[in-house]
């Protein structure tokens, strides 16, 4: 294989490598490595066994956020499949919207439903928990938006 364009082809890929086995040495197998294994540390705990056992619902966590990195709580608990209440009261609104929005894409991308229970206080359902209660109808007049507007 001394072809220089034959080296570049292999090298790119778009030719398989000619090996010459009358030529190679016979490699000595390499020894095995040693059966010395580190110690692993989990990083995340294994889902307790009412995650998976949707039926039973005997916990909902309500959370007072304060910065928008608490939104770290709420979607691990969310994931896990736990109603999450937000009460937004104790955030600036820039935040709050910012946590709104992140919560509403959670939401939907685990196929949950997002409900303003009143102003500035929500609530997560994971989709296999239902919500009952007035649905009003939504009237025109009524501001329909999350967050108050500036």
């Amino acid at each position: 294989m001394s072809n220089p364009l034959r080296k570049t082809m292999v090298y790119l890929g778009l030719a398989d490598e000619e090996v010459d086995y009358e030529h190679t040495a016979a490699v000595a197998p390499a020894p095995a490595p040693a059966a010395q294994r580190a110690p692993v540390t989990p990083l995340r705990r294994a889902a307790p066994a009412r995650a998976s056992a949707h039926s039973d619902l005997n916990e909902i966590l309500t959370v007072h956020p304060r910065a928008y990195k608490d939104a770290r709580v709420i979607a691990e608990s969310f994931r896990e499949g736990i109603p999450v209440i937000m009460n937004l009261s104790q955030m600036t609104d820039s935040d709050a919207r910012r946590l709104v929005d992140f919560a509403s894409g959670l939401t939907e991308g685990l196929y949950g439903r997002i409900e303003r229970v009143t102003s500035g206080v929500f609530l997560l359902s994971p989709a296999h928990v239902t919500t009952s209660g007035d649905a009003a109808e939504i009237e025109p007049d009524v501001d329909a938006s999350f967050l108050p507007r500036d």
